[in-house]
Protein backbone atom coordinates (compact mmCIF):
# COMPACT_ATOMS: atom_id res chain seq x y z
CA UNK A 1 0.00 0.00 0.00
CA UNK A 2 1.17 3.45 -0.84
CA UNK A 3 1.94 5.75 2.06
CA UNK A 4 -0.75 8.12 3.15
CA UNK A 5 -0.71 11.72 2.04
CA UNK A 6 -1.18 14.34 4.58
CA UNK A 7 -3.57 17.48 5.02
CA UNK A 8 -3.31 19.92 7.85
CA UNK A 9 -5.69 21.87 8.86
CA UNK A 10 -4.87 25.06 10.65
CA UNK A 11 -7.03 27.05 12.52
CA UNK A 12 -6.24 30.25 14.09
CA UNK A 13 -8.12 31.04 17.57
CA UNK A 14 -8.29 34.10 19.77
CA UNK A 15 -10.86 34.24 22.38
CA UNK A 16 -12.67 31.12 21.05
CA UNK A 17 -13.34 29.13 24.14
CA UNK A 18 -17.21 28.58 23.11
CA UNK A 19 -16.68 27.21 19.98
CA UNK A 20 -13.03 25.11 19.80
CA UNK A 21 -14.09 21.98 21.80
CA UNK A 22 -18.00 21.81 18.79
CA UNK A 23 -14.91 23.00 16.18
CA UNK A 24 -12.40 20.21 17.17
CA UNK A 25 -15.28 17.23 17.84
CA UNK A 26 -16.29 17.89 14.03
CA UNK A 27 -12.89 17.81 12.71
CA UNK A 28 -12.09 14.43 14.68
CA UNK A 29 -15.50 13.24 12.66
CA UNK A 30 -14.56 14.24 9.25
CA UNK A 31 -10.31 12.82 10.14
CA UNK A 32 -12.23 9.53 9.94
CA UNK A 33 -14.01 9.94 7.39
CA UNK A 34 -11.62 11.20 4.97
CA UNK A 35 -9.63 7.86 5.42
CA UNK A 36 -12.85 6.45 3.86
CA UNK A 37 -14.07 8.16 1.22
CA UNK A 38 -11.09 8.72 -1.23
CA UNK A 39 -9.64 6.18 -3.07
CA UNK A 40 -5.76 6.83 -1.78
CA UNK A 41 -5.01 6.88 1.75
CA UNK A 42 -5.32 10.12 3.10
CA UNK A 43 -4.96 11.35 6.72
CA UNK A 44 -5.58 14.68 8.15
CA UNK A 45 -2.97 16.74 10.88
CA UNK A 46 -4.27 19.23 13.16
CA UNK A 47 -2.24 23.17 13.74
CA UNK A 48 -4.18 24.66 16.24
CA UNK A 49 -2.82 28.39 16.54
CA UNK A 50 -3.81 30.38 19.85
CA UNK A 51 -3.11 33.90 19.55
CA UNK A 52 -2.93 35.50 23.16
CA UNK A 53 -6.07 34.40 23.61
CA UNK A 54 -7.34 36.05 27.52
CA UNK A 55 -9.77 33.32 28.08
CA UNK A 56 -9.73 29.49 28.18
CA UNK A 57 -8.75 28.96 24.81
CA UNK A 58 -5.54 27.79 25.45
CA UNK A 59 -6.48 24.94 28.35
CA UNK A 60 -9.48 23.78 26.00
CA UNK A 61 -7.92 23.31 23.21
CA UNK A 62 -4.66 21.10 25.29
CA UNK A 63 -7.23 18.97 26.64
CA UNK A 64 -9.43 18.67 23.28
CA UNK A 65 -6.34 17.79 21.67
CA UNK A 66 -4.89 15.62 24.40
CA UNK A 67 -8.20 13.05 24.34
CA UNK A 68 -8.95 13.40 20.38
CA UNK A 69 -7.80 10.57 18.25
CA UNK A 70 -7.42 9.82 14.39
CA UNK A 71 -5.55 12.65 13.29
CA UNK A 72 -1.67 12.18 11.51
CA UNK A 73 -0.19 14.58 14.37
CA UNK A 74 -1.62 17.33 16.34
CA UNK A 75 0.36 20.84 17.59
CA UNK A 76 -0.70 23.74 19.63
CA UNK A 77 1.09 27.02 18.92
CA UNK A 78 0.98 29.47 21.68
CA UNK A 79 1.94 32.90 21.03
CA UNK A 80 2.90 35.28 23.25
CA UNK A 81 0.02 37.84 23.00
CA UNK A 82 -2.16 38.63 19.98
CA UNK A 83 -0.14 39.52 17.26
CA UNK A 84 -3.14 39.62 14.82
CA UNK A 85 -5.15 37.01 12.36
CA UNK A 86 -2.22 37.50 9.58
CA UNK A 87 0.90 36.71 12.13
CA UNK A 88 -1.32 33.62 13.72
CA UNK A 89 -1.56 32.02 10.03
CA UNK A 90 2.15 32.87 9.30
CA UNK A 91 2.63 30.82 11.96
CA UNK A 92 0.86 28.02 11.54
CA UNK A 93 2.17 27.78 7.59
CA UNK A 94 5.53 27.72 8.88
CA UNK A 95 4.61 24.27 10.92
CA UNK A 96 2.88 23.09 8.16
CA UNK A 97 4.61 19.93 7.19
CA UNK A 98 1.79 18.26 4.67
CA UNK A 99 1.30 17.99 1.31
CA UNK A 100 -1.65 20.72 1.69
CA UNK A 101 -2.92 22.60 4.55
CA UNK A 102 -6.96 23.95 4.48
CA UNK A 103 -7.36 27.59 6.54
CA UNK A 104 -10.58 27.60 8.28
CA UNK A 105 -11.53 29.93 11.00
CA UNK A 106 -12.38 28.84 15.29
CA UNK A 107 -15.90 30.40 14.47
CA UNK A 108 -18.02 27.25 13.23
CA UNK A 109 -18.92 29.67 10.74
CA UNK A 110 -16.04 27.66 8.03
CA UNK A 111 -18.40 24.77 7.39
CA UNK A 112 -16.09 21.83 8.28
CA UNK A 113 -17.83 19.64 6.15
CA UNK A 114 -16.75 21.62 2.91
CA UNK A 115 -13.16 19.85 3.72
CA UNK A 116 -14.60 16.74 1.68
CA UNK A 117 -14.95 18.81 -1.52
CA UNK A 118 -12.25 20.74 -1.26
CA UNK A 119 -10.17 17.79 -1.07
CA UNK A 120 -11.47 16.24 -3.66
CA UNK A 121 -10.83 19.11 -6.09
CA UNK A 122 -7.56 19.39 -4.85
CA UNK A 123 -6.78 15.51 -5.63
CA UNK A 124 -7.97 16.86 -9.02
CA UNK A 125 -5.10 18.66 -9.68
CA UNK A 126 -6.34 22.06 -7.70
CA UNK A 127 -3.32 24.06 -6.17
CA UNK A 128 -6.28 26.07 -3.94
CA UNK A 129 -9.10 25.57 -3.34
CA UNK A 130 -11.54 29.20 -2.16
CA UNK A 131 -14.54 29.13 0.04
CA UNK A 132 -17.30 31.44 -1.51
CA UNK A 133 -20.60 32.62 -0.14
CA UNK A 134 -22.93 32.43 -2.00
CA UNK A 135 -24.79 35.70 -0.89
CA UNK A 136 -24.30 38.21 2.03
CA UNK A 137 -27.93 38.75 2.39
CA UNK A 138 -26.86 38.06 6.43
CA UNK A 139 -24.87 41.21 6.09
CA UNK A 140 -25.96 44.96 6.95
CA UNK A 141 -26.28 46.66 3.51
CA UNK A 142 -23.33 49.15 4.43
CA UNK A 143 -20.84 46.68 4.82
CA UNK A 144 -22.04 44.56 1.77
CA UNK A 145 -21.44 47.90 -0.37
CA UNK A 146 -17.98 48.44 1.15
CA UNK A 147 -17.36 44.92 0.82
CA UNK A 148 -18.10 45.24 -2.83
CA UNK A 149 -16.31 48.58 -2.91
CA UNK A 150 -13.27 46.99 -1.87
CA UNK A 151 -12.88 44.23 -3.80
CA UNK A 152 -13.28 47.01 -7.23
CA UNK A 153 -11.02 49.04 -6.02
CA UNK A 154 -8.10 46.49 -5.05
CA UNK A 155 -8.41 44.34 -8.38
CA UNK A 156 -8.10 47.77 -10.78
CA UNK A 157 -5.19 49.26 -8.40
CA UNK A 158 -3.20 45.50 -7.59
CA UNK A 159 -4.13 44.43 -11.22
CA UNK A 160 -4.66 41.22 -8.59
CA UNK A 161 -8.07 39.36 -9.29
CA UNK A 162 -8.68 38.15 -5.59
CA UNK A 163 -12.29 36.04 -5.13
CA UNK A 164 -15.12 37.95 -4.22
CA UNK A 165 -16.81 37.02 -1.15
CA UNK A 166 -14.02 34.95 -0.02
CA UNK A 167 -12.72 34.57 3.43
CA UNK A 168 -9.78 32.62 4.10
CA UNK A 169 -11.14 29.27 4.53
CA UNK A 170 -9.88 27.26 1.61
CA UNK A 171 -7.08 24.93 0.87
CA UNK A 172 -3.28 25.96 -0.06
CA UNK A 173 -1.22 22.86 -2.13
CA UNK A 174 2.46 22.57 -0.64
CA UNK A 175 3.88 24.81 -4.05
CA UNK A 176 1.11 27.62 -2.97
CA UNK A 177 2.19 27.42 0.87
CA UNK A 178 5.97 27.44 -0.23
CA UNK A 179 5.77 30.06 -2.03
CA UNK A 180 3.52 32.65 0.56
CA UNK A 181 6.51 31.73 2.63
CA UNK A 182 9.04 32.96 0.41
CA UNK A 183 7.35 36.61 1.07
CA UNK A 184 8.70 37.99 4.10
CA UNK A 185 6.61 41.19 4.73
CA UNK A 186 5.66 42.35 8.17
CA UNK A 187 2.32 43.74 6.74
CA UNK A 188 0.61 40.82 5.16
CA UNK A 189 -2.85 40.63 3.56
CA UNK A 190 -3.39 36.90 3.00
CA UNK A 191 -6.55 37.58 0.34
CA UNK A 192 -3.51 39.41 -1.97
CA UNK A 193 -1.04 36.73 -1.16
CA UNK A 194 -3.53 33.85 -2.29
CA UNK A 195 -4.05 35.85 -5.55
CA UNK A 196 -0.58 36.50 -6.17
CA UNK A 197 0.73 32.92 -6.25
CA UNK A 198 -1.55 32.18 -8.92
CA UNK A 199 -1.47 28.28 -9.94
CA UNK A 200 -4.86 26.25 -10.80
CA UNK A 201 -7.44 27.61 -8.29
CA UNK A 202 -11.49 26.40 -7.88
CA UNK A 203 -14.21 27.35 -5.68
CA UNK A 204 -16.48 26.02 -3.96
CA UNK A 205 -19.89 27.88 -2.75
CA UNK A 206 -21.73 27.91 0.50
CA UNK A 207 -24.01 29.66 2.66
CA UNK A 208 -22.15 30.80 5.77
CA UNK A 209 -23.95 30.00 8.86
CA UNK A 210 -24.87 32.82 11.75
CA UNK A 211 -22.08 32.74 14.52
CA UNK A 212 -23.49 30.37 17.72
CA UNK A 213 -21.26 31.38 20.26
CA UNK A 214 -18.99 34.76 21.14
CA UNK A 215 -18.19 37.69 18.90
CA UNK A 216 -16.79 38.72 15.81
CA UNK A 217 -13.14 40.18 16.43
CA UNK A 218 -13.43 42.40 13.02
CA UNK A 219 -14.95 45.32 13.80
CA UNK A 220 -15.74 48.23 11.12
CA UNK A 221 -12.57 50.23 12.04
CA UNK A 222 -10.21 47.00 11.97
CA UNK A 223 -11.46 45.94 8.69
CA UNK A 224 -10.94 49.45 7.35
CA UNK A 225 -7.44 49.23 8.66
CA UNK A 226 -7.21 45.68 7.26
CA UNK A 227 -8.62 46.93 3.35
CA UNK A 228 -5.71 50.11 3.96
CA UNK A 229 -3.26 47.22 3.93
CA UNK A 230 -4.53 45.18 1.36
CA UNK A 231 -4.10 48.02 -1.20
CA UNK A 232 -1.03 49.66 0.08
CA UNK A 233 0.70 46.40 0.17
CA UNK A 234 -0.06 45.53 -3.38
CA UNK A 235 -0.17 48.83 -5.12
CA UNK A 236 1.39 52.42 -5.77
CA UNK A 237 -1.49 53.53 -8.02
CA UNK A 238 -2.44 56.13 -4.91
CA UNK A 239 0.49 57.64 -4.91
CA UNK A 240 0.14 58.10 -9.37
CA UNK A 241 -3.53 58.96 -9.15
CA UNK A 242 -2.27 61.77 -6.56
CA UNK A 243 0.05 63.09 -8.82
CA UNK A 244 -2.01 62.72 -12.16
CA UNK A 245 -4.74 64.86 -9.81
CA UNK A 246 -2.01 67.15 -8.60
CA UNK A 247 -1.72 67.77 -12.38
CA UNK A 248 -5.19 68.59 -12.81
CA UNK A 249 -5.15 70.99 -10.10
CA UNK A 250 -2.42 72.78 -11.42
CA UNK A 251 -3.72 73.18 -14.69
CA UNK A 252 -7.24 74.23 -13.59
CA UNK A 253 -5.28 76.94 -10.75
CA UNK A 254 -3.12 78.53 -14.09
CA UNK A 255 -5.92 78.48 -16.10
CA UNK A 256 -8.33 80.65 -13.70
CA UNK A 257 -5.22 82.91 -12.72
CA UNK A 258 -5.27 83.83 -16.50
CA UNK A 259 -8.44 84.22 -16.53
CA UNK A 260 -8.32 86.62 -13.87
CA UNK A 261 -5.11 88.85 -15.47
CA UNK A 262 -6.72 89.35 -18.32
CA UNK A 263 -10.21 90.35 -16.96
CA UNK A 264 -8.11 92.93 -14.81
CA UNK A 265 -5.96 94.06 -17.64
CA UNK A 266 -8.03 94.14 -20.32
CA UNK A 267 -11.62 94.66 -18.90
CA UNK A 268 -10.76 96.45 -15.40
CA UNK A 269 -13.17 93.89 -13.65
CA UNK A 270 -12.07 93.37 -10.18
CA UNK A 271 -11.05 89.74 -8.35
CA UNK A 272 -14.23 88.70 -6.71
CA UNK A 273 -13.43 88.60 -3.18
CA UNK A 274 -12.27 86.87 -0.28
CA UNK A 275 -14.65 84.20 -0.18
CA UNK A 276 -13.51 82.70 -3.34
CA UNK A 277 -9.91 82.97 -2.17
CA UNK A 278 -10.59 81.15 1.32
CA UNK A 279 -12.41 78.40 -0.84
CA UNK A 280 -9.18 77.54 -2.64
CA UNK A 281 -6.80 78.00 -0.33
CA UNK A 282 -8.49 75.74 1.83
CA UNK A 283 -8.78 73.07 -0.45
CA UNK A 284 -5.97 72.85 -2.02
CA UNK A 285 -4.59 72.92 1.78
CA UNK A 286 -6.79 69.62 2.39
CA UNK A 287 -5.56 68.07 -0.71
CA UNK A 288 -2.06 68.89 0.19
CA UNK A 289 -3.16 67.11 3.34
CA UNK A 290 -4.30 63.56 2.00
CA UNK A 291 -1.62 63.62 -0.27
CA UNK A 292 0.96 63.72 2.61
CA UNK A 293 -1.57 60.87 4.19
CA UNK A 294 -0.96 58.44 1.45
CA UNK A 295 2.78 59.46 1.13
CA UNK A 296 3.13 58.53 4.76
CA UNK A 297 1.35 55.37 4.48
CA UNK A 298 3.81 53.61 2.36
CA UNK A 299 6.68 55.75 4.19
CA UNK A 300 5.41 54.03 7.24
CA UNK A 301 5.36 50.29 5.86
CA UNK A 302 8.70 51.36 4.93
CA UNK A 303 9.78 52.13 8.08
CA UNK A 304 7.80 48.84 9.67
CA UNK A 305 9.98 46.83 7.23
CA UNK A 306 13.33 48.16 7.64
CA UNK A 307 13.26 47.51 11.30
CA UNK A 308 12.69 43.14 10.45
CA UNK A 309 11.15 42.68 13.93
CA UNK A 310 9.31 39.33 13.91
CA UNK A 311 5.91 38.98 12.78
CA UNK A 312 5.41 37.21 15.91
CA UNK A 313 6.95 35.26 19.33
CA UNK A 314 6.27 31.74 20.18
CA UNK A 315 5.65 31.33 24.08
CA UNK A 316 5.32 27.22 23.73
CA UNK A 317 4.39 24.32 20.92
CA UNK A 318 3.14 21.47 21.77
CA UNK A 319 3.03 18.57 19.45
CA UNK A 320 1.09 15.22 19.95
CA UNK A 321 1.80 12.93 17.03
Amino acid sequence: MSPSRTIDCLIPCFNEQESIPALLMEIARLAEEIGNSFSEPLSLGLILVNDGSTDDTQSLATHELEVLAGFDRKILINLSRNFGKEAALLAGLRQCRSEACIILDADLQDPPHLILEMINLWLNNYKIVNAVRMDRSDDLLFKRLTAKAFYKIFDRFSHLRIQFNSSDFRLLDRVAIDAILSCNESIRFSKGFFAWVGFKQANVYFKRPPRKDGATKWGGWKLWNYALDGIFSFSTSPLRIWSYLGLIVTLIAFVLGMVAMVRTLFFGVDVPGYASLFTAVTFLGGLQLVGIGVLGEYIGRVYIETKQRPQYIIESTTELE
